[in-house]
């Protein structure tokens, strides 16, 4: 058998019927090597189940949220399949699925676990609607559950691969399927010792396009963007982008750690253990070069920039006249580890730390309880994080122009702000 390809669609590219309809077009021209098909969630949907489990847990009414829910899957559905089609059956019992679990008790102390076992439907129905249609246009496929092969420890919303189990059940159960079939799986999800749902990180679903990807020791693995390729900077945010034709491995896993959006942070490393190329391409114009991240010698010079929003910066000042040591550092990195918080910037003072952080309920609350007899402790939230590496002194002034600045730090290759908008 020749090797694998793998290819990931986000929830963009699912986002309604049409989408769907042009991904199996994408997928129909290119039908060679044995494939394996990663799906998100249909777009919006994550979100969508978030505030589900928000008003959950405020002990608001959340009905009409899943009914909502719902109806934009049958919708799509309708848009795509006779009306007699099982497809529509299996959705129904998928949601009822989770309007059952939602009957159960969630709190603080069981919200990662909870989240995880919700948050799941949303790849589980993409990825149903996906096969079915793609069977329904006769190309032989079949509809693997993840969470079956990707298995993980029970770190939930942020669990770590157990690789030798996940490539002993990738051997068992997907490498005699992909012989005479085409495979449909879903991103972002896993499942740990006892069968539980667990899930990757937000926007995991690349990873999981890599995970497959190293076990299965494939060809090489295509993401579909709504983008032309790896760009220097969000084309939403910023005019005159440049697209790369090609990055190194070194590169986009860097710029993946400030927060480039276009690739999920964990998706190089397996990749590049056993130097499988990946692509970024776009599934609105699917015949463009896209951008070839794989070994490449030639250093990037080019300006990247990369903007993060929902931002939170704290400060953790010492309150016994004492400066900063290793051991306050250490203290702060603890909580932040055992919170499983991202330090998207860290800065340390004669008398302070200060960290940025992203935007996640209950973590702030947590932190900042569990320090305050420790620390004198400052924050503000609703902010701007921008990231230029490579920067030149007119990005970097354009940068701060009009802006109110709460923190800056530059580095050798890299230049980063941290600020407000809405100010008096």
């Amino acid at each position: 058998m020749s090797k694998a390809i793998v290819f990931k669609f986000g929830g963009a590219s699912v986002k309604d019927a049409d989408s769907i309809k042009n991904l199996f077009n994408i997928l129909f021209k290119r039908l060679r090597n044995p494939m394996v098909l990663v799906v998100s969630a249909i777009g919006k949907t994550t979100n969508a189940l978030e505030e589900i489990l928000k008003s959950k847990y405020r002990n608001e009414s959340y009905s009409l949220k899943c009914s909502i829910l719902r109806t934009q899957h049958l919708t799509i559905c309708e848009s795509l399949f006779p009306n007699d089609h099982t497809i529509f059956q299996s959705l129904e019992r998928l949601f009822d699925g989770m309007d059952d679990f939602l009957k159960t008790e969630l709190t603080p102390g069981n919200y990662d676990e909870y989240y995880d076992q919700v948050i799941v439907y949303g790849e589980l129905a993409s990825s149903l609607i996906l096969q079915a249609y793609i069977e329904y246009r006769q190309v032989s496929s079949i509809w693997l559950d993840a969470r079956e092969v990707i298995k993980t420890n029970s770190e939930f919303r942020f669990a770590k691969v157990s690789w030798d189990l996940t490539q002993e059940k990738v051997n068992e159960k997907l490498l005699m399927i992909l012989k005479d079939k085409l495979v449909v799986t879903q991103g972002f999800i896993g499942s740990d010792d006892h069968g539980r749902s667990t899930t990757l990180g937000r926007e995991g679903s690349d990873f999981s396009a890599a995970i497959l990807a190293s076990c299965l020791d494939a060809e090489s693995v295509t993401i579909w963007k709504d983008v032309d390729g790896v760009l220097n900077a969000d084309p939403k945010k910023f005019k005159h982008t440049q697209k790369f034709e090609e990055l190194d491995y070194h590169e986009a896993a860097e710029l993946t750690y400030y927060g480039a959006s276009v690739i999920h942070p964990k998706t190089i490393k397996p990749l590049a253990n056993k130097n499988i190329p990946l692509y970024v391409k776009s599934f609105v114009k699917p015949e463009t070069s896209g951008t070839k991240i794989h070994k490449v010698d030639q250093v990037n010079i080019v300006p990247c920039i990369v903007m993060k929003e929902n931002q939170i910066l704290v400060s953790f000042k010492v309150t016994d006249f004492t400066f900063i040591n290793e051991s306050h550092i250490h203290i702060v990195y603890s909580k932040i580890e055992f919170l499983k918080l991202k330090v998207n910037l860290l800065q340390v003072s004669g008398i302070s730390i200060s960290i940025v952080i992203d935007d996640d309920m209950f973590k702030l609350e947590e932190l900042l309880e569990s320090l305050k007899d420790q620390f004198q402790i400052k924050y503000n939230k609703n902010l701007y994080l921008i990231t230029v590496k490579n920067p030149s002194e007119k990005i970097i002034k354009r940068m701060v122009r009009d802006k109110k600045v709460l923190l800056e730090q530059t580095t050798r290759n890299s230049f980063q702000v941290v600020y407000m908008t809405d100010f008096a």
